[in-house]
């Protein structure tokens, strides 16, 4: 049955090969990529406090009804919605890093608008802007950490985003 082939012993295990295996290393730079990164995320858990606080004043000093405080406060969803579309692109023109970089610019600006609008039109306009900066951070955050994170530790570094985003709805 065996003709001509030469059947080999099989080799010694030795000591070494029963030890476990090794964790892999921590990329200590991807770990720190990931946390700022998952920073950005912290700007719609950031804005929905602060804006639901903020409401009965905009209320007050405005005069606007009710009706125009909740489309106020819920628009940013729609905002961020296009903001987030408006992501892929550009982070695929001037890089994921960058994008980050912009998305906070944008918001800041945003939020500097509503800051110091004298009326209701101009307030939905600085929200719109914060919107959009919102859309680009939550679309762009993860994508970054994964592509920043080792095979080893992908999906728990990917994770940090929404962590961030859930303990700034909690705060």
């Amino acid at each position: 049955m065996s003709e001509g082939k030469v059947v080999e012993p099989k080799a010694q295990n030795s000591l070494h090969d029963f030890d476990p295996q090794k964790k892999p290393k921590r990329n200590k730079y991807a770990f720190a990529c990931a946390m700022l990164a998952s920073m950005t995320s912290i700007l719609l858990g950031y804005d929905i406090g602060v804006m639901s606080g903020a409401a009965i004043y905009i209320k007050r000093d405005l005069r606007v009804s009710d009706v125009k405080i909740e489309v106020l406060l819920g628009i940013i969803n729609i905002y961020s919605l296009i903001g987030s579309c408006l992501a892929g692109r550009t982070s695929d023109w001037i890089g994921r890093r960058y994008t980050i970089v912009l998305a906070g610019a944008i918001f800041f600006v945003g939020a500097l608008l509503m800051g110091f609008s004298p009326n209701y039109a101009f307030l939905m306009f600085g929200r719109f802007v914060a919107g959009i900066g919102i859309g680009y951070a939550l679309m762009i955050a993860p994508v970054y950490t994964a592509e920043v994170s080792p095979a080893s530790s992908r999906g728990f570094l990917t994770s940090f985003p929404e962590v961030s985003l859930f303990l700034s709805l909690s705060l």
